[in-house]
């Protein structure tokens, strides 16, 4: 029996490998298509696909109809306007009492300045599910090369228990080899502003061999966030403004009296005055006079 050559042996190897490469090759998915950030001013992030799925027609409301928080409104969209001219901007964290607005700022925000004429570079939103927030660096990767700046949005962001992801923010907010892009921001909502449960914290601080150094990795992810806006319960008032402005907006004839009664009666069966118990009794007061609100 001959034996084999040396040459004999790696040839048989390569051509293994070469199968193996090739099997590896079919079974791989295929590389994910560019997106097409013409199609639409608003996408989703869709971590299982990979993809940035448009969004044609936004759900939001009007910057004028966001009554009760001025200060507010008035700095979220400078900022926002500064970054779409390509000039300095923040980093924003929307934090505060529920249904106040936050999540319906951001996008009407974006609306409003994206309407806005001589802008850098088109304006995009992107949102992306607080589960989703480990896949930032691979979201990121793919819309620094496009030609667009983009807001990255998260609603009701926040960290409980043993949960690592927000290291991945706090890489993409400001640190890492290659930082934030320069053509992206990233806006979020939080009941919490430090977006960390305190049990979380305390847990860190009863654990880790150096506590006080545990505790401000995690408490420093909100100074991330060069802009803190907060959103405080309303006032009775202040509510009654918010019923207001979408009565007239919506041409909602009913007298100011039993409107006013209605919608304090609205908020009471719901032990909550906001701005999303405001628009709540207007589709409901809608839907009663046979209308529907656009």
């Amino acid at each position: 029996m001959t034996a084999s050559r040396p040459d004999d042996h790696e040839a048989e190897t390569l051509a293994v490998l070469a199968r193996i490469a090739a099997a590896l090759e079919r079974l791989a998915p295929p590389p994910a298509a560019a997106p097409d950030f013409e199609a639409a001013d608003a996408f989703v992030w869709r971590a299982e696909e990979g993809v940035l799925q448009p969004v044609p027609r936004v759900s939001r409301v009007p910057l004028s109809l966001l009554s009760g928080i001025d200060r507010n409104r008035d700095a979220l969209v400078a900022n926002t306007e500064r970054f779409a001219r390509g000039h300095g901007a923040n980093n924003v964290l929307l934090w505060g009492a529920r249904g106040m607005g936050k999540s319906s700022l951001v996008k009407a925000a974006h609306a409003a300045v994206a309407a806005m004429p001589d802008l850098a570079a088109p304006l995009k939103l992107v949102e992306i599910a607080r589960e989703d927030i480990a896949d930032l660096p691979r979201l990121m990767t793919l819309i620094r090369p496009a030609p667009a700046r983009f807001l990255v949005f998260c609603d009701d962001l926040s960290f409980d228990g043993d949960d690592s992801s927000y290291k991945s923010l706090k890489a993409v907010l400001e640190g890492g080899l290659e930082g934030r892009p320069d053509n992206v921001l990233f806006y979020a909502t939080s009941n919490r502003r430090h977006l960390l449960a305190r049990d979380m914290v305390e847990n860190e601080r009863s654990t880790a061999i150096n506590p006080g150094e545990a505790v401000e990795e995690k408490v420093s992810l909100s100074d991330r966030f060069g802009l803190w806006l907060g959103f405080h319960k309303c006032s009775q008032g202040e509510y009654l403004a918010m019923v207001e402005a979408y009565a007239r907006h919506f041409a909602l004839d009913v007298a100011e009296g039993q409107l006013h009664a209605e919608a304090l009666e609205w908020a009471a069966t719901r032990a909550n005055r906001s701005g999303r118990a405001a628009w709540q009794f207007a589709q409901d007061l809608a839907g009663r006079l046979g209308r529907v609100l656009d």
